[in-house]
């Protein structure tokens, strides 16, 4: 496949805090809530759910904060009601950009998410300004210094795998979005822990994003994904290591 999401690696240069934990907990949690609002609270019948109890497993979050997100979704617990809105925008350096969130207040979210685009160096896009840029896929992360690179793709490619591919210091398999757990299972069944899962928006190519524009790209992805109401911004850039030296 042409093209991929770096904010994965610019994100190792961040140190996580406390703070960002907890945040990333309300994250999941609200994914969760959804998920089983619309498939119900069973994760064997609802793809969509299992993918979002996996990431938060993968995060260390408690079981029974699990269950209760999964209660609030299929009514059995007292919640609240999300919806789930797309945002496609413009980023510095011409970057395109999906902003995925789940909000109980659209018109609050779209302020918020406006205002720090347009003082970040971005702004609001129409309704498939840059969807078309990008391509919903299944993504698998595993710890390529664990796996030998030719095993672990046979057992990719023999799992369903769409694509696989080293990124630095991991493997990436591609799948189609109803693929993604039985791939998975796949590969658990040879031995091959898989590090993260998650169906994400992969761009069709990128665009290479260096000096200023770098340093302004990533300061806007960091203010928009401390939202509340964003779970998650993909986008078509491809920055270098080196011009994320200083930050």
């Amino acid at each position: 496949m042409a093209g991929h999401s770096k904010w994965k690696q610019i994100k190792h240069y961040k140190a996580a805090t406390d703070a960002k934990r907890g945040a990333k907990f309300t994250k999941l949690i609200r994914e969760i809530t959804v998920a089983a609002k619309a498939g119900g609270g069973d994760p064997d019948g609802n793809p969509r759910l299992r993918t979002a109890i996996d990431a938060a497993r993968s995060a260390s979050m408690p079981k029974e904060n699990i269950e209760r997100a999964i209660k609030k979704g299929t009514g059995e617990l007292e919640g609240v009601d999300y919806t789930e809105v797309l945002y496609e925008a413009y980023g510095p350096g011409g970057v395109a950009l999906m902003i995925q969130a789940l909000t109980d207040n659209p018109t609050r979210t779209v302020a918020e998410v406006r205002h720090k685009l347009s003082r970040g160096g971005g702004n609001l896009g129409a309704t498939n300004s840059v969807a078309w840029m990008f391509d919903r896929k299944g993504q698998l992360y595993l710890d390529a210094a664990k796996h030998d690179e030719d095993g672990a793709m046979e057992a990719a490619l023999e799992a369903g795998a769409e694509d696989f591919k080293r990124e630095d210091d991991q493997y990436v398999v591609t799948t189609e979005p109803t693929q993604l757990h039985a791939v998975k299972e796949g590969l658990e069944s040879k031995g091959l822990g898989v590090v993260e899962s998650a169906i994400e928006w992969i761009p069709k190519n990128t665009v290479r994003v260096e000096g200023k524009d770098a340093e302004s790209l990533v300061k806007l992805l960091e203010a928009l994904e401390d939202l509340d109401d964003v779970q998650k911004v993909e986008g078509n850039f491809d920055i270098p290591e080196d011009a994320m030296a200083g930050a």
